[in-house]
């Protein structure tokens, strides 16, 4: 470490002692971004060495922040994520093990419970406006739209996937809302979402207020549909990259593109040095269209490595040391204690994230050891409506893949590519980790996953 970056890291946690200071002063409340992308895979940065894909702002926010390099998401696939983002809880424990899908009743695994609280709720509290830009997959219809669950502020989509990126339809239905109206805006979903954040951006400067702005890209969820110019860019200067992943590369840089025009927004309103910024993404790529998820095995969908662990970074200029990077292990749901550490309010009692603010600020506070669960419930002939489960107690890690296959068991210190299984072998911590993990199920089960009359949610 040079001298010069020891002293911007001695700097960032002077500055982070003087927060609450500033704050009884009468400061301004720091601002929130939460930057989530669907399905972008650990490795697809150019950051992480990928040589493939160009991300520079991506790039940026690791330059300029905190790159969190053992970040797992909460679940290998969509709603469950977010719903443990907006409430700070293991998702079944909110009615969410599995993907909503408002519009396929009998295919929905999910409904969000009424006793959650989301995180713009626990936000008001402190007096933050809160938005939500692009993507919500957390119900279709009353009482769980954004707007009922806390947002001031709502555009974007409804629901899961959209068929096409151009046309937004999911089924031929519409799901396209500003508020609770709906509209027909015209243009690729990725542009729509970055132009209405910086059009939120600009709605809240000069402002007394404090924001909190969550932005959910659909990209780059499939199908894989990049504008023609970013696909042409990428094969004119990768010749000999197959077709399935240029167009994912492309659609990722398309995205890339799309946070830099935020970035870039947040600096021109002067927001930027009171706006804590953070990029994540839902769970780990899908391989079969291209994704490159590093050396893990697995992707979206599975319990091994490769489906949860995702790329996150967090900027706040003055408070979190440039080019710094963290190896402790965090979740999604922990961004909810995060943030409500840093807007200075109680997280409602008996959630399960834990505040990583004092990683962030690097003044030696971790995060404490903590076993961590993570479950999915799907349907069809693969799943038949049961769950698949992981958990892990430091270096071990339990798994079910299939509802239908044994139990598996890792050491991830000295196996981190689950290569052997070696539940045969380590009985004794096979036995006290499969009971824990029945207890999870067990607490997780409290919570119904789908509505009492059985309708479209």
């Amino acid at each position: 470490m040079t001298f010069f970056s020891k002293w911007l890291r001695l700097v960032a946690t002077v500055a982070a002692g003087l927060i609450p200071l500033l704050a009884r002063a009468g400061e301004k409340a720091p601002n929130l971004l939460y930057i989530l992308a669907d399905d972008l895979g650990r490795g697809d940065y150019s950051a992480f060495g990928t040589a493939d894909v160009r991300t520079p702002h991506i790039d940026r926010l690791v330059r300029e922040g905190m790159e969190c390099v053992n970040f797992r998401a909460n679940s290998c696939v969509c709603s469950p994520t977010r719903a443990a983002l907006l409430t700070g809880c293991y998702p079944d424990r909110v009615g969410v093990p599995g993907v909503i899908r408002g519009e396929q009743p009998a295919n929905s695994w999910g409904w969000l419970s009424a006793k959650a609280v989301l995180l713009p709720r626990v936000l008001h509290g402190a007096g933050y406006h809160s938005a939500l830009v692009g993507k919500w997959h957390l119900g279709l219809s009353a009482p769980n739209t954004p707007n009922e669950r806390g947002f001031d502020f709502f555009k974007g989509f409804l629901g899961d996937m959209m068929d096409d990126y151009w046309t937004h339809l999911r089924n031929g239905r519409n799901l396209m809302r500003e508020n609770t109206a709906v509209i027909e805006p015209e243009g690729h979903a990725t542009d729509l979402f970055t132009r209405w954040a910086c059009e939120y951006l600009e709605s809240r400067a000069g402002r007394e207020d404090p924001f909190f702005l969550y932005l959910a890209y659909n990209a780059p969820h499939d199908p894989i549909q990049p504008p023609p110019q970013w696909l042409e860019k990428v094969r004119g200067r990768e010749p000999g990259i197959s077709v399935k992943r240029a167009a994912l590369v492309a659609l990722i840089e398309h995205m890339d593109a799309g946070v830099g025009a935020v970035l870039e927004k947040l600096d021109a309103l002067g927001l930027a040095q009171n706006t804590l910024v953070v990029f994540t993404s839902d769970n780990g790529g899908v391989l079969s269209l291209g994704a490159n998820n590093g050396p893990w095995r697995g992707a979206k969908q599975q319990m091994y490595e490769g489906g949860l662990r995702v790329p996150c970074v967090a900027r706040w200029p003055g408070r979190i040391a440039p080019g710094s990077r963290t190896e402790q292990s965090l979740l999604t749901m922990d961004l909810f204690a995060t943030a409500c550490e840093v807007a200075g309010v109680e997280p409602p009692a008996g959630i399960d994230g834990r505040s990583f603010l004092s990683t962030l600020r690097g003044s030696g506070g971790v995060v404490p050891g903590r076993a961590e669960y993570y479950v999915r419930r799907e349907g069809g002939a693969a799943y038949g409506g049961k769950t698949i489960e992981a958990l892990r107690e430091g270096d071990w890690k339990l798994l079910q893949n299939s509802p239908f296959a044994p139990l598996e068991l890792y050491n991830l210190r000295e196996d981190p590519l689950e290569t052997r299984d070696v539940a045969g072998k380590e009985k004794a911590v096979f036995e006290r980790m499969s009971a824990a993990l029945r207890v999870h199920v067990q607490r997780g089960g409290v919570v119904p996953w789908q509505p009492a009359d059985g309708g479209a949610h």
